[in-house]
C-alpha cells in the first residue's frame, strides 16, 4: 500500500481589518490596551523601564486586595502607624499623604481609600509595615508577584513609588496590574471610581482627571508624579460594553496629564472596535480521515476569539490552516488536528490550535478492506482542502 505523507492543506477565511489615522502623544510613554481581548493596540516605549511614581501603589493596592480575598485580611482589620510612616510619608514631607498620626489605629478599609484616593505614602508605609514587617521586605512581595503576573520590567523598591533608581516599571506592565486588578478583585474596583475621601476631618479629591473630563465613563485608576517622572496615569473608562485601559507617563504639567488622557482615551473608543473571528466549537475546516467511521471531522477552536481593529477602510486579514492529511482513525474529540495562523500587515501573527469536534473511529476489518481498495483503484480524494 502506498504511504500517505503529511500534507499542507490550506484553507483561507477574511474578517475586516480597517488603518486609523495615527495619533502622536506628547508622552514620553504611552499604551492603550483593550480590556476584552486583551490586545495593546496603540504603544510607545511600552517596555521602557520608567520611574512610575505612584502608579506604583496599584501593586500595593493589588497585595492588599489578595489578602482581603483570600481572607487573610479583613476590611475592619486595624493598622498601626509606625513613627517611620509617619516620618517617611506624613504631613511634614510635603508628599502626598493621607495625614496620619503616629500611633494611629487605623482600619484596612480607610487605608485603602488613603492609599487609592488620596495617593497617600504614609498609608502604604503602613499597609506594608503591618503586612510583611517593613517596607523592604513588602517591596520583595511585589517583586514575587510582579514575576508571577508576568510583569517583565518592573522592579519594585518601596510600597509609594518614592524616586529610587531600582524602583521601576513600564507602561505596558502598569496597563497589565491594571487589567488584573479589574479582572481580579471586581467588588474592589469601585474605590477607584470614588472623587473624594475624608480622614481626620480633611477631605481630598481624587486626582485622577479622567473622572471630571469623562464621568460616569471612566472609573479609574491611578495617577502619578515626581519631579523625575513627569505626571502620569493610569487610566480606565468603560462605554457602551467596551472597556479601555490607558497609561501615559512622562509629561510636563497636569494639564498636558488631563488633556493627552482624554484625547487618548476617545481616540481609542472612535477609531477601534472588536470584532468576533472565531466561535468556540464552531468548524472551521473539515479534516479528511483514513479509515475511519467518518470521512472527515471538523476542526475547532476551543474558545472563541475576538480581535481589536481600526475602523475605517477594510483591508484583508488571511487565516491559513495547516493539517495533516489524512488523519489516521481513531481520532479522539478534543484532539489537536490543525492549526490556525491568522496574519495582517504590521499586527504579529495569531496561532490558534484546532481541535476534532468528535470521535472517528477506525473502521472495522471489512471495511478497511474497501477504503485500502478504493484508495488502490482511486486514490484518497480529498488531500487538500480549498
Amino acid at each position: 500500500m502506498k504511504n500517505w505523507k503529511f500534507l499542507l492543506a490550506t484553507t483561507c477565511l477574511v474578517f475586516a481589518a480597517t488603518s486609523a489615522d495615527a495619533i502622536e502623544t506628547k508622552a514620553k510613554h504611552a499604551v492603550l490596551m483593550d480590556f476584552e481581548t486583551g490586545e495593546f493596540f496603540y504603544e510607545k516605549n511600552a517596555d521602557e523601564p520608567m520611574p512610575p511614581a505612584s502608579m506604583s501603589k496599584l501593586m500595593t493596592a493589588y497585595l492588599i486586595f489578595e489578602r482581603l480575598k483570600d481572607g487573610r485580611l479583613s476590611m475592619d482589620d486595624v493598622f498601626t502607624v509606625s513613627e517611620n510612616a509617619w516620618r517617611k510619608g506624613g504631613a511634614k514631607t510635603g508628599s502626598s499623604t493621607m495625614f496620619l498620626r503616629i500611633k494611629d489605629k487605623v482600619k484596612v478599609k480607610d487605608l485603602l481609600r488613603g492609599i487609592i484616593v488620596q495617593s497617600g505614602n504614609d498609608a502604604c508605609i503602613v499597609a506594608a509595615e503591618n503586612i510583611a514587617g517593613s517596607e523592604a521586605e513588602f517591596a520583595e512581595l511585589a517583586n514575587q508577584k510582579a514575576a508571577e503576573l508576568g510583569l517583565k520590567h518592573s522592579h519594585f523598591a518601596n510600597a509609594t513609588g518614592w524616586p529610587n533608581p531600582d524602583h521601576k516599571m513600564s507602561a505596558k506592565d502598569l496597563a497589565t496590574l491594571a487589567y488584573r486588578i479589574i479582572r481580579d478583585f471586581p467588588e474592589y474596583y469601585s474605590i477607584y471610581s470614588e472623587q473624594s475621601f475624608t480622614y481626620n476631618k480633611i477631605t481630598q479629591e481624587n486626582r485622577n482627571p479622567l473622572l471630571l473630563l469623562m464621568p460616569g465613563v471612566a472609573d479609574g485608576i491611578k495617577t502619578g508624579h515626581t519631579s523625575v517622572s513627569g505626571y502620569g496615569l493610569t487610566g480606565s473608562a468603560k462605554k457602551n460594553g467596551r472597556r479601555l485601559i490607558m497609561v501615559v507617563n512622562g509629561l510636563k504639567t497636569m494639564k498636558e496629564r488631563g488633556d493627552e488622557s482624554l484625547r487618548l482615551m476617545n481616540w481609542g473608543f472612535r477609531e477601534f472596535g472588536n470584532y468576533p473571528v472565531l466561535k468556540q466549537d464552531v468548524k472551521v475546516v473539515s479534516v479528511p480521515v483514513w479509515l475511519g467511521e467518518q470521512k472527515d471531522v471538523a476542526a475547532v477552536p476551543a474558545e472563541n476569539l475576538t480581535l481589536t481593529l481600526p475602523k475605517g477602510r477594510q483591508k484583508e486579514i488571511v487565516a491559513h490552516v495547516k493539517y495533516k492529511s489524512p488523519l489516521n482513525a481513531p481520532v479522539k474529540k478534543g484532539q489537536e488536528i490543525a492549526i490556525l495562523t491568522l496574519s495582517a500587515p504590521d499586527k504579529a501573527e495569531k496561532i490558534i490550535p484546532l481541535y476534532a469536534a468528535r470521535d472517528v473511529k477506525k473502521l472495522g476489518y471489512f471495511g478497511r478492506i474497501k477504503e485500502t481498495v478504493k484508495h488502490v483503484l482511486f486514490g484518497f480524494g480529498s488531500k487538500t482542502a480549498q
